[in-house]
């Protein structure tokens, strides 16, 4: 991940937004720059924002409180050193993600309840949410030499939060891992009880990048080294719900306990990764900056253990990967507005989801619901791409390219107890090709229209594994993958008056490997309009714009949330019938309006 704060201005100054639209939309926004403090030649920025609005469907509504701030210290020739914070915290309510039975049969209207009744684990107020983070980080660059330049960075990141969900408990009895763990103590004599499942996650992040940098007349080599070191603790628990279907703590302060003594949990994990990296890169000129060759190399090497605290489960899992990362990449300038390029690159991607790893039971059968994972082999990609560009009034660009993947990592949810969490699927192999097409008009008279397409032919490589079986995968077009998509803009910019409108549309997508179930190709417009005027005073460059979202939309699914094996059921290839399972899927926006107004001072 990659976070880029703008530089704090040389002069004192401020910048002030309001917004305000759709859905009970209210947003505001300050910055303040300090110009250079006395003689110091330090400089620095802070901003604050808030939001809140209505969720577009359903009940809920979400807030979001952000600040960003950055300091900046220049001394001598090139030499910089910057100290950055941001935080955000975000809060709100989950969006159901209705099946493609439940989207035909009630639309937009698929939401959780927006009333709480008698035995009701669906109501809105159990699907909250929040996710706190903090970045902090201090890059500082020297200039040791007319040729040798060398970048330290050192970061710390720390997000904290919670995503819950309603579900129904029986009373009488319970599970802790695989442990019987008799009733449950809560207060009432009933059968079952609605009550909130908590996830709990604390992820914590500390890592130096550092690089070397030596310039000549036809070279730029760099070597460096990334090493980060990065926890998580991941909790769950269980609150009773009153009578209105409110909860003491969204946190678990209050858990319910078993007869046995014990937090009623599905998991308690502890995961730690360790990362280093270490690289070393080469960019060559020639024929007067006419040929551009580039070729690295990276060495990746990632550690990881995971532990598993409940009773019955796998206490201990690890992982280690040591992967080679090379990349070559070539451009050649047939004219001053012309060019050729090939790139090849290669990437690779661990399971992503810490409960991978781990086992985790049934808290009303004690049985084992999911098996920590045994082939957490990494997705190792192989790409090339060979591509034109020419610049001038009508610019274009177009490309074919073509990647190899072998254990491709798809990121999925599942619901545990109603609480959506996020699982890795190994796929198997993958080959992904296509072209794409670019091509944009400098403004003329003002106007700027902008056109862009891409068609992917992306296939699965493998039968995928299901139990002790596999299903007939190979050759099937790959999940969440358009076939066609494109773009079509025009904008229009006078310096004062100014507009913006923007079509896309994204191809049918399947849901499925087998190819059974696929959600249809979707269109979304975009018009935005604005006019800045002149200084007033000490009120400088003041604007005001219109967007208005998502024109003619009243929501429509825009890919799988929850992908599955198959939506039918399909006999394998040892001859078992392999279950029919149900996708998921997210719904995109309806239309929104928003007004906002900005001024400088």
């Amino acid at each position: 991940m990659t976070e880029t704060l703008r530089n704090p201005s040389q002069h004192f100054g401020a910048l002030v937004n309001v917004a305000y639209g759709s859905y009970s939309l209210n947003r505001e926004f300050v910055r303040l720059d300090s110009g250079e403090i006395g003689h110091t030649g330090i400089r620095s920025f802070v901003s604050f924002s808030y939001e809140g609005a209505d969720n577009w469907r359903g009940s809920g509504y979400g807030t979001r409180y952000h600040v960003d701030a950055k300091a900046v210290k220049e001394w001598g020739k090139d030499n910089r050193a910057s100290f950055v914070l941001s935080y955000n915290s975000p809060t709100g309510y989950y969006l159901k993600t209705p099946s493609m039975s439940q989207w035909n049969q009630l639309g937009t209207k698929a939401n959780y309840d927006s009333q709480f009744g008698k035995g009701d684990a669906s109501y809105y107020r159990l699907y909250g949410n929040q996710r706190d983070s903090l970045i902090l980080g201090a890059p500082v660059h020297f200039h040791l030499t007319h040729s040798l330049s060398a970048d330290v960075t050192p970061y710390y990141t720390y997000f904290w939060g919670y995503g819950n969900g309603g579900t129904t408990l029986p009373t009488g009895y319970s599970y802790v891992g695989n442990q019987n763990t008799g009733a449950l103590d809560v207060n009432t004599s009933a059968s079952s009880i609605i009550a909130e499942s908590v996830d709990t996650f604390y992820e914590r992040h500390g890592g130096l990048n550092t690089a070397l940098h030596w310039k000549t007349k036809h070279n730029t080599l760099s070597i460096g080294d990334w090493y980060s070191y990065y926890t998580q603790q991941e909790h769950s628990l269980f609150e009773q719900t009153d009578a209105n279907g409110h909860v003491a703590s969204m946190t678990g302060r209050n858990p319910i306990y078993t007869q046995a003594g014990l937090a009623l949990s599905r998991y308690d994990i502890n995961f730690l990764q360790q990362t280093n990296s270490i690289y070393i890169d080469d960019v060559f000129t020639a024929f007067n900056r006419r040929l551009t060759i580039e070729a690295g190399f990276k060495e990746a090497m990632v550690s990881r253990t995971s532990t598993q605290s409940v009773p019955g489960a796998h206490y201990m899992t690890t992982a280690n990967y040591a992967e080679p990362l090379p990349q070559f990449s070539a451009s050649f300038k047939i004219t001053p507005h012309d060019q050729i390029y090939v790139n090849g690159t290669t990437a690779f991607r661990a399971p992503s989801s810490i409960l991978t790893m781990a086992d985790y039971f049934s808290t009303t059968t004690g049985t084992l619901a999911h098996s920590r994972a045994t082939n957490l082999s990494p997705e190792y990609s192989i790409g090339e791409e060979i591509g034109f560009r020419h610049y001038g009034l009508v610019s274009i660009s177009a490309a074919l390219f073509n990647y190899n993947l072998t254990n491709r990592q798809l990121s999925s949810t599942v619901y545990l107890n109603g609480v959506a969490t996020t699982a890795s699927i190994n796929a198997g192999g993958q080959t992904s090709r296509g072209a794409e097409l670019e091509i944009g008009l400098r403004p003329w008279h003002h106007f700027s229209p902008y056109l862009s397409g891409q068609y992917l032919h992306a296939t699965i490589d493998n039968n995928l594994a299901v139990g002790s079986d596999y299903l007939p995968t190979r050759g099937k077009m790959a999940v969440n993958t358009p076939t066609f998509s494109g773009a079509l803009g025009l904008a229009y910019d006078n310096g004062s008056l100014f507009g913006n409108f923007n079509l896309n549309y994204v191809g049918a997508q399947y849901s499925t490997f087998m190819n059974d179930e696929k959600n249809s190709g979707y269109m979304t417009a975009n018009v935005s309009m604005g006019y800045r005027f002149r200084n007033v005073g000490f009120v400088k460059h003041p604007q005001v714009q219109l967007n208005l979202i998502n024109l003619g939309n009243s929501g429509y699914l825009s890919g799988a949330s929850s992908l599955v094996g198959n939506a039918k059921a399909t006999r394998g290839l040892r001859g078992t019938t392999i279950a029919a399972q149900t996708p998921l899927y997210y719904v995109g926006g309806g239309f929104a309006g928003v007004v906002s107004v900005t001024a400088g001072f």
